[in-house]
């Protein structure tokens, strides 16, 4: 790889390997597990205060999938932990769908205990919220710890304890995990980041890819980028907001060619290796936090150096390099890690 595609690469933060190979390792499904007991899904709309009056537009009332376990419906007297799970920039609701259904039920089937898990659509202008506080993009920090942990715990039976709250989330999400789990520890209890992307900020961008983000002035312009630029856009949305610089409500890292640091500076205070030594009171707090990532993901150097700080600070923590892309073994790695993961380490 070129120097300017690596920088490009770790600049966006995103995706691990360019898609064209990631789609040579499809990701693997595990078989349905005789037996498994149906898991109930309900499609359901969440109103997001946190989210109203961002300059960008979006929806404040958010779509979300509730997964409910097998026992749910026949034990009405029962209430049972919640794990909030984050999706990655540019997925979508029923893309995971496809892949939770089958192994929830077949994790529950191996003996992980029954609970709660729901999935927030943040798709935004820029096709991903990246999980902060912007005027941009709406406050998606609070959306998540608040007013998303409100309305399951009035709508559903839940345990309203955090020991009780498990976070999760891959790439995008394994970033909102780690980012905002480090300052939340008042309401989640564990934490899973799978393959976290953002967790630090380079120091240049490749030139092709400054020119494309700096011509797009306008949202159809930015519907017409395509991956790797628009998730610039996505980024400078959520990390440099700016309620003066309409129609896109942001200032971007690279201007006419050249770095600026005050947005770089901006950027680097939501990346979790440079804000991680503030939260270390925050993080012992945590009954467990895992990281995972796969050996064919250049995401695992910034994942094993956030692993490795909290090993300095003596956090207790697990870390895991599995066989594997981005995304080949997602489905594998929710059955059978991320669900037995929170079966044990929360609250019932």
């Amino acid at each position: 790889m070129t120097r300017n595609w690596l920088t490009a690469l770790a600049f966006l933060f995103v995706m691990a390997v360019p898609l064209a190979a990631q789609t040579q390792v499809p990701e693997l499904i595990p078989d349905p597990v005789p037996g498994a007991k149906p898991v109930t899904l309900e499609r359901i709309t969440i109103h997001g205060a946190a989210l109203e009056g961002n300059l960008e537009g979006d929806t404040p009332d958010r779509g979300a999938l509730v997964y409910l376990p097998p026992s749910y419906a026949a034990s009405p007297g029962r209430h049972y932990p919640v794990v909030y799970l984050l999706h990655g920039y540019s997925s979508t609701l029923d893309r995971w769908d496809r892949r939770l259904h089958t192994t929830l039920e077949g994790a529950f089937a191996n003996g992980a205990r029954e609970m709660i898990m729901v999935m927030p659509d943040a798709t935004t202008l820029h096709d991903g919220a990246m999980y902060g506080n912007s005027v941009t993009t709406g406050d998606w920090e609070d959306f998540i710890a608040h007013d998303m942990v409100a309305y399951m715990d009035s709508h559903y039976r839940t345990i309203p304890d955090r020991l009780s709250r498990g976070l999760a989330g891959h790439s995008m999400g394994g970033f909102g995990t780690l980012r905002n789990g480090m300052k939340h520890p008042e309401v989640f209890g564990a934490l899973y980041a799978l393959s976290p992307c953002c967790l630090s900020v380079p120091a240049s961008m490749a030139p092709e890819m400054a020119k494309q983000i700096e011509a797009a002035k306008t949202p159809g312009d930015s519907a017409k980028l395509t991956f790797f630029p628009r998730a610039q856009l996505a980024a400078a949305a959520a990390f440099s907001p700016n309620p003066k610089n309409p129609p896109l409500y942001l200032d971007l890292p690279v201007k006419d060619g050249v770095m600026q640091p005050a947005v770089q500076a901006r950027w680097n205070a939501n990346a979790p290796l440079a804000i991680v030594h503030q939260y270390v009171s925050n993080l012992r707090q945590y009954r467990a936090i895992a990281i995972d990532v796969g050996d064919q993901d250049n995401l695992k150097v910034d994942a094993g150096a956030f692993h490795g700080i909290l090993d300095d600070y003596g956090i207790a923590n697990s870390f895991e390099i599995y066989s594997g892309t981005h995304t080949s073994a997602l489905a594998d790695r929710m059955q059978n890690h991320v669900m037995p993961f929170f079966s044990r380490n929360l609250k019932f």
